[in-house]
């Protein structure tokens, strides 16, 4: 190098001082921290055709054998293991998809992530009260049936750590990640990938609650909108956990509103 350019305007000194400001290290270390799944990245190649297929089958699988449970053993137990193959044919495709790989992104956490899921969860949880009201609901608050006066024994579980916690987790992982990322992809990105996959997303997550029987068309509306925000949220961050966790917030609010009911009743 002639050591006159290095020292003119423009030369390497300043180019120094430039690396020195924003080496390149930290440049390409902003540049992978912004970047996920959406962008193309190879990192989400395995979640394909193929991992939809096991999804169904697994879940549909689960979704029988869950009936089966509930209709064949019409007791607490009988409801605790419905609810465990049901949670089982959830867990399966979840854990084959990240066997495979991990998208660049999706399980990156930031706080705003609690924002979001504090703002939406309520919010929706507000719509969905206009939705039951406006079906015939009472508007009153719900209440759980009481078993000699209290609740059953394996309530904890069924009605509190499954749907504030299990439920919330499994859903959005398998909905909102595997279903959701592999359509986007499949579709090749873009606007139309995305609308295909919040539309496939949001499609998948309400039928498979309507396994389980509707009480009135509020239900599905209100889901709907559950789905649309969560993929939305899935979709415009590139991460996860704002999903799950506005899925979280919806599902407690739901069951903290029946535990006042009932003690009120």
């Amino acid at each position: 190098m002639n050591p006159q350019n290095a020292s003119e305007p423009g030369g390497a000194d300043i180019q120094a001082r430039i690396a020195k400001i924003d080496p390149p290290s930290r440049r390409s270390s902003h540049v992978s921290s912004t970047r996920t799944w959406r962008d193309g990245s190879r990192t989400a190649r395995r979640w394909d055709t193929e991992l939809l297929a096991w999804a169904a089958l697994c879940v549909g699988g689960g979704a029988i054998a869950s009936i089966l449970l509930r209709t064949l053993i019409p007791t607490t137990a009988g409801s605790l293991m419905s609810a465990l193959a049901m949670w089982a044919g959830m867990a399966a495709p979840v854990v084959l998809a990240f066997r495979r790989s991990r998208p660049r992104g999706l399980l990156r956490f930031r706080w705003v992530d609690v924002l979001y899921a504090i703002v939406l969860g309520g919010a929706l949880r507000i719509i969905q009260g206009w939705f039951a009201v406006a079906a015939g609901d009472s508007g009153a608050f719900p209440t759980y049936p009481l078993v000699d006066g209290r609740l059953p024994d394996l309530w904890w579980l069924t009605s509190l750590v499954g749907p504030v916690a299990i439920a919330p987790l499994l859903e959005e992982f398998l909905f909102r990640g595997v279903v959701l990322v592999a359509v986007f992809r499949l579709a090749r990105r873009g606007l139309d990938g995305g609308a295909l996959a919040l539309v496939a997303s949001t499609a998948a997550f309400v039928a498979l609650h309507a396994i389980s029987g509707m009480a009135s068309w509020a239900e599905p509306v209100s889901l709907t909108f559950v789905g649309l925000t969560c993929a939305l949220l899935v979709l415009l961050t590139g991460r996860i956990w704002g999903a799950v966790l506005t899925h979280v917030v919806f599902n407690a609010s739901a069951v903290g509103l029946a535990l006042i009911g009932t003690m009120l009743a």
